[in-house]
This record gives structure tokens, sequence and C-alpha cells, in this order.
């Protein structure tokens, strides 16, 4: 009897809750597996299916969202061992399971603590209250793999908005294992899509992108490129986040300010009662 041929794997992309692959049909090696090789036609497509993510995940309570967080960290812990085997390692696997949590936690409080009441000199009420910018374009850190992706991915979702996540290219086989693990997390379809590839590729036709609000290039290390995709961010006023400094620690207290950072703030007048 012949020796049996493994089944190589063909890790695919992460688009409006499903797996596709690349729409150009190309894919690339590694660790022996392989890799979809997302086109600005996926790109696009991944902007479509957020954008219609958009007003459900936003018009979801607070506390459904974070209970969806707390279930990927679930899922998450329950895959250790298989991201271990991708070669993260288990005290970083522990680290973003970990990071799930805390934003989880934040849900249904971080609208009390940004917003509030405002004193002003008259019979009304002005109430300020935080709101989801919509479709946010990230491009994660190359490492730490899989914590570097739930530290930039959890604190866009978790106050409502949606996004479209160029992986690290290098590191492409935590993000989309990511993905099969939200894909099982109760996760609306289109609230996460996940591209892999080349972000030279991606990334310039999602800072175009009419529909984008904010981008975030946390990983972007070339300074020219992340200058670029500024000046294209430009054209329809996108929010944008600048690339993360070499030596940003990712294990330590994330703080509020990538929440806050993806948030719009509406001011509402009230004529107070008699």
């Amino acid at each position: 009897m012949s020796e049996r041929v493994a089944v190589r794997k063909t890790y695919k992309l992460f688009i409006g809750g499903k797996f596709p692959r690349s729409e150009s049909g190309r894919s690339y090696l590694v660790q022996s597996s392989n890799v979809s090789l997302a086109s600005r036609k996926d790109a696009r497509d991944a902007v479509v299916a957020a954008r219609a993510a958009v007003k459900g995940w936003a018009g979801a309570t607070a506390y459904n969202r974070g209970q969806i967080l707390y279930r990927a960290a679930e899922m998450l812990e329950g895959r250790r061992a298989q991201f271990v085997a991708l070669g993260v390692p288990g005290d970083e696997v522990d680290a973003a399971v970990d990071r799930w949590v805390w934003y989880a936690g934040w849900a249904d409080k971080l609208a009390q603590v940004y917003g509030g009441a405002n004193p002003v000199a008259g019979p009304y009420f002005n109430i300020s209250a935080p709101e989801p910018t919509g479709v946010i374009a990230v491009v994660a850190p190359e490492r730490p793999a899989l914590l570097g992706l739930v530290s930039v991915i959890a604190p866009a979702i978790v106050t409502g908005n949606t996004v479209v996540v160029a992986a690290s290219p290098s590191e492409p086989l935590a993000a989309v294992t990511l993905a099969e693990v939200l894909a099982t997390s109760d996760l609306p379809g289109g609230v996460v899509n996940i591209l892999t590839g080349a972000i030279t590729e991606t990334v310039p036709a999602l800072a175009a992108h009419m529909d984008v609000n904010a981008i975030d290039l946390t990983g972007v290390i070339d300074t020219a490129l992340a200058t670029d995709l500024e000046v294209k961010a430009a054209e329809n006023l996108k929010r944008v986040l600048r690339p993360a400094s070499a030596d940003h620690d990712w294990f330590a207290d994330p703080g509020l300010a990538r929440m806050t950072a993806l948030l719009e703030t509406k001011t509402v007048w009230h004529p107070k009662g008699v």
C-alpha cells in the first residue's frame, strides 16, 4: 500500500462571514500551506460586506456586543493548542484571550465614561453620546501575530464599527485561524473581514475607497507607504490612526485610546419639562 499523501490546507479569505478564495485565484505558500492572495476586487467586496453589516451591528445593544466578544474569547481558549501548533507562543494566546475579555467588559460601560450630560446655561438637557464611525480599514501588526491582531480588531468592533483587516503577509495563518474562531462565535457576517496577501496591493484600495470611514495604519512600517495611504485617505476625510511605534508593548494595558479614536460624538439638546 502506498503511503498516504496529506491534504494541504488552503487558508482562504474571510469576507461576509464566509471563506471565499481570492477572485484572482492566486495563493502563496506559508508553512507548507496555501494562503489566498487577496486582490483589490477582494478588498472592495470586503468593504461591501462590512458596510452591509454596519446597521445591524451598530444597532445591537452594547450588552449583546460584549457577550459576542466574550464568546470569541471562549472559542479562542478552546483552540489554544491549534494556535500553539501554528507557532504562536502560549503566553501570547493567553494574552489574546484576556484581551477579548477586557474589551468585552467595556462594551456597556464606555458610553458612561466617554459620554454624559453637559452643563448648559438654559432650560435644556444637553447630552453627548458616542456613536461608531462606520467601516474601518485596519492594517494588522506583523508581531505579535495573534495578540496584535486582536488588539486592533476588538476595540474597533466593540463600539459598533465593522472592519476590513489586512493581515500581515508574513504571519497570515494566525489571522485566518482567528477568522475560523470568529465564524463560530455568533459574530454576524461582515462585522470582521480578513484579507491575506500583499498589503501594498489591498491597503491602497482601502485607503482610497469612498465607503471606508477610517483607516488604522498600525501595521504599516514603510513610512513612504504610510504617507501615500494618508494622502489617499484624505480624499473623503477619513479618520487616520498613525502607525504604531516600533517598540510598542502589545502586552501592556491597552487603555481606552483605540476605542475612543474610532467613535463619533453626537450631542443632543432637549428642552426641560415644566
